[in-house]
């Protein structure tokens, strides 16, 4: 008589949508098939975690992987080699700074094929509003992408056939026409008016350094662009998803917008609330992003908003460029992106748990439950349970100062390199299989999955 498990999670503190207690896991068919005390000799494989944690696997709504055309930017097996040794079991691949970018079918299609048998997680793609493609949505959209993701400031990409930013029309009615189709738009909220304006004002006074970029993204900016999308979202039933929200004006101006009934989620990211605007004088052109980094204020804000939960998810915003893309003393030439695929799981259950006392229930939620209840993921992906896959990893809450050659993705220019970690991912499983082991490293040939969302998120 064989094995009842294939493989089984032992002695572990597992988290639960509502609490955390010891618990085994067993696994078969790449699902979890019972949770409780269980016998090692029932498995054929047994994974040990006396003393660490087991949570969900993240599922990171927001990376740029730049395939097809700029894979030297980052790549399908570097990117996704180091969300899997993040703990991150499932991520969406978002449409610009690929070339072409994925705003059509045939590109859609494209997409699909360089991914397949080439990622270390599921995955799942946005497709790109932009100007022109309006009849291209229904398409996309049948194809299965999770949503659509478009730009009110300038989208940054300079080469021939690059994303570009919608204006108000084009935004209106691509809101009309995914309302139409039951999906979910995702949207850089950023006033493009307000950002041309103060940097042609820093360029005519020859102002390029970190601070002067910082001021021309200011906060009113991002909270200009929140209200006029919430406006249009009123008028047309678009469902929304706010990207990299970065300060709590933003957050209680969506939150309100959400108590009136409108369909709204919105994101932050790991940056935001671990670094503060002082970052881009210490840590230099890595640090620059899009919106900026804001002041201790505003982060500690954000962690407030967390702790009340006003925030949804929290996602990396993964944004790698090769190193000369990042080497100028003109900070408006250089690349806005921060590249920390691997270290966001760590970051928020490290600084929300260990350093802010925060329930490790609130934060999986953000990083995992949330997730995949807005995109349609819900119930096979972002929780433990009997029934879902088995997306899991094991979390140590040991410090260690993170080095380079921890790194996995292609470029390791990472803001957080010598900085003191408050936990680590010690192994991350995806369906039923051990994919990253620390000791070990990526253990497994890239077996990630297209994964298919329901029509419209919750």
């Amino acid at each position: 008589m064989g094995a009842t498990f294939e493989l089984l999670i032992q002695g572990g503190r597992v988290v639960f949508g509502d609490r955390v207690e010891q618990a085994d896991i067993g696994i078969r068919d790449g699902v979890i098939a019972a949770i409780g005390k269980l016998p090692a000799e029932e498995a054929e494989s047994v994974l040990r975690a006396d003393g660490h944690v087991v949570v969900p696997g993240m599922i990171d709504v927001h990376v740029h992987f730049n395939e097809p055309g700029l894979e030297d930017w980052e790549g399908i097996p570097t990117g996704s080699a180091a969300l899997a040794a993040g703990g991150c079991t499932a991520y969406f691949d978002m449409p610009l700074n690929g070339l072409p970018p994925t705003t059509t079918l045939a590109a859609v299609e494209q997409k699909k094929r360089l991914l397949a048998g080439r990622s270390n997680a599921d995955y799942a793609l946005w497709g790109g509003l932009v100007p022109g493609n309006l009849e291209e949505l229904a398409p996309m959209a049948e194809a299965g992408v999770i949503g659509f993701k478009a730009f009110m400031s300038a989208a940054g990409g300079k080469q021939e056939g690059a994303f570009r930013e919608v204006d108000d029309t084009e935004l209106y009615r691509g809101m009309q026409e995914i309302a139409r189709l039951g999906k979910i738009l995702a949207l850089h909220a950023e006033s493009e008016a307000v950002i041309r304006a103060l940097a042609a004002d820093k360029a005519r006074r020859g102002l390029s350094g970190p601070a002067d970029y910082a001021r021309t993204r200011p906060v009113y900016a991002e909270l200009e662009a929140v209200r006029r999308a919430l406006f249009f979202a009123e008028q047309t039933g678009c469902a929304l998803h706010f990207v990299h929200i970065s300060s709590p004006e933003a957050v209680r101006e969506i939150g309100a917008a959400k108590r009136a009934g409108l369909d709204v989620t919105l994101e932050t990211c790991p940056h935001y609330l671990t670094l503060t605007e002082e970052a881009l004088e210490e840590i230099g052109p890595v640090a620059k992003c899009a919106p900026p980094l804001r002041t201790r204020k505003e982060l500690e804000g954000l962690w407030q908003a967390i702790a009340q939960g006003e925030i949804d998810m929290i996602s990396s915003d993964h944004s790698p460029c090769p190193p000369d893309w990042k080497a100028s003393d003109d900070w408006f030439e250089i690349w806005g992106g921060i590249a920390a695929a691997q270290n966001s799981l760590e970051l928020v259950l490290g600084e929300g748990h260990r350093v802010r006392g925060l329930e490790l229930p609130l934060l999986c939620r953000l990083l995992s439950a949330n997730p995949a209840r807005r995109f349609g993921l819900a119930p096979r992906k972002g929780e433990i349970a009997v029934g879902a896959d088995a997306d899991v990893a094991v979390v140590e809450f040991a410090p260690y100062v993170l080095r380079r050659e921890h790194l996995y993705d292609r470029h390791k220019q990472n803001v957080y390199i010598g900085k003191t970690m408050h936990c680590r991912v010690r192994q991350t499983v995806l369906r039923g299989k051990v994919v990253y082991d620390l000791r070990k490293g990526i253990v497994r040939p890239a077996e990630g999955r297209l994964l298919a969302p329901l029509p419209k998120g919750g």
